[in-house]
């Protein structure tokens, strides 16, 4: 049986990542059709900026996140005087570091699936009359499905596991930003708290392979019904 702390933990990992993934879906189809689409002076070098937090430790994303979004930084200044918006320490900056670090997943993703789509299909969709925002609604993103699926569900579980970045900008404060991986890590400091510790790291692999597991199941039932449209 889960502790009434523990069922908080899990509830809010499930709304930071369910809302770090609403903030970053369209920025992540838009992004992934630009780099998918089009060629342009210093692409790489925007490709590199993409896939930064992969590779940076999640806590120096957490401290960048923290000096241009905390209270002194030139975005968070700006976002408190004028829309009353404070991100650091709230769940709302844990959902923000969690869409940041989760981001480079949905474009990868997504970009894939766009560089698989046949661009004769969308010209002849411009040759019937059809115009830009049509042609990508109704043939590209159908098409891009199942890289969208995955990519969504990859970018929900990566912030749902989000340690590094999330207790450096939002911290580990209970029943705010305590998370299931801060949960996980205040009871492993705790005298006694091994069994509860056991609970949720078993409860984490179980949420980890379920993400994995249903973004493959999504991928083939959006696979199997393009395949079954185009026949």
């Amino acid at each position: 049986m889960l502790s009434d702390a523990e069922i908080e933990a899990i509830l809010i990992s499930l709304r930071v990542a369910g809302v770090a993934v609403a903030w970053i879906l369209l920025p992540g189809i838009a992004v992934a059709w630009l780099m998918a689409r089009h060629e342009f002076r210093g692409k790489a070098l925007l490709d590199g900026l993409l896939h930064l937090p992969l590779v940076l430790p999640p806590v120096v994303v957490g401290y960048l996140l923290l000096v241009s979004l905390g209270s002194r930084g030139l975005l968070g200044t700006w976002l408190n005087e004028w829309w009353g918006v404070r991100l650091p320490f709230t769940w709302q900056g844990a959902a923000v570091a969690g869409g940041v670090m989760a981001f480079p997943l949905l474009v990868r993703a997504l970009r894939l699936s766009l560089e698989a789509v046949d661009p004769r299909l969308e010209a002849a969709a411009s040759t019937l009359g059809a115009g830009r925002w049509r042609v990508f609604a109704t043939i590209t993103l159908p098409l891009t499905l199942p890289g969208l699926l995955t990519g969504s569900v990859l970018a929900f579980a990566r912030a749902l596991s989000e340690f590094g970045a999330t207790i450096t900008f939002a911290s580990n404060i209970p029943g705010e930003t305590r998370t299931l991986p801060l949960a996980l890590y205040s009871l492993i400091q705790t005298p006694g708290g091994e069994a509860a510790a056991a609970r949720l790291c078993a409860l984490s692999v179980v949420i980890a392979m379920i993400s994995l597991v249903a973004s493959e199941w999504l991928a083939r039932r959006a696979r199997a019904r393009l395949q079954g449209r185009d026949a």
